[in-house]
């Protein structure tokens, strides 16, 4: 016979269980995050503080996530959580705290705008299959939480067009927007590289360009069949709506390794 938990505010056990289900993604961090979320009022005070107003708005999506049937959706969705608190807390440590600007407020309905962007963000992480991005789609949930600059409306701009990046082109996103402390290569992209994966690599920069993440955009055919300039690496720069998933989603955090693999499967010569 199969039990069936419904979850809710008053069966907090079930909640913490999808953030340690985490660990499948996030690691082991992923249970000390569960200790944050879901503290325990009889245990000595925990040395990483979270803030109250994030702690709550999380515990709140991990008990309305906690049914997740999937196994492996459950564990994104625990790990995107669990990143969130990870980031949230070294955000509070360097003097960010979280937003007091109705944020966390309920509205009609008694949902506050936090809650919305964190059930979308979760939505998200669990369909990710690069999960990769689950890392830094659990960040962006951070950097909202103690932004005051940025309302819902943009929040979700920035998550749709976020959704729709392979990890490679966060990758791309990420090393363009470090290219003033590491310069890009300066040899021109190939057009129609003859390897799939270059081919691959180089369609992921055309499509960021489309987008409207990075400039300059593609290349326009010219009168009477001029040759076209050819694309270098070290031309590209972020948009606004660039630097906005970039800011979001810290993309400053991935690692300089994740950026010189990106650029050796674009065939640059010297990666």
């Amino acid at each position: 016979m199969i039990a069936f938990v419904t979850a809710t505010e008053d069966s907090p056990a079930t909640g913490r269980a999808l953030l340690e289900a985490g660990s499948a993604v996030a690691g082991s961090m992923s249970r000390a995050a569960a200790a944050l979320v879901y503290p325990d009022p009889a245990g000595p005070a925990p040395v990483v503080q979270l803030e109250d107003r994030l702690a709550r708005c999380l515990r709140v999506a991990a008990d309305e996530a906690a049914g997740i049937p999937v196994s492996r959706e459950r564990s994104r969705a625990g790990a995107v959580l669990a990143f969130a608190v990870e980031h949230g807390a070294a955000l509070s440590r360097g003097g960010r705290s979280a937003r007091d600007d109705g944020f966390f407020a309920p509205r009609a309905g008694g949902r506050s705008a936090a809650d919305t962007v964190t059930e979308a963000v979760v939505a998200t992480a669990r369909g990710s299959h690069e999960e990769r991005r689950v890392r830094h789609l659990g960040y962006l949930l951070a950097e909202v939480a103690s932004s005051p600059d940025l309302d819902a409306a943009l929040v979700d701009r920035a998550l749709r067009l976020a959704a729709g990046l392979s990890w490679r082109q966060l990758v791309l996103l990420a090393g363009v927007g470090r290219r003033d402390r590491s310069p890009l290569p300066m040899t021109p992209l190939a057009e129609d590289p003859r390897g799939w994966t270059a081919w691959g690599a180089r369609e992921d920069v055309a499509e960021l360009q489309r987008a409207g993440l990075l400039d300059p955009p593609p290349a326009q055919p010219r009168p009477g069949g001029a040759a076209l300039p050819r694309l270098r690496p070290a031309d590209l720069r972020l948009t606004r709506r660039g630097v906005l998933v970039h800011r979001l989603m810290a993309l400053g955090f991935v690692r300089d390794d994740d950026v010189s693999a990106m650029l050796a499967e674009l065939d640059t010569p010297g990666t």
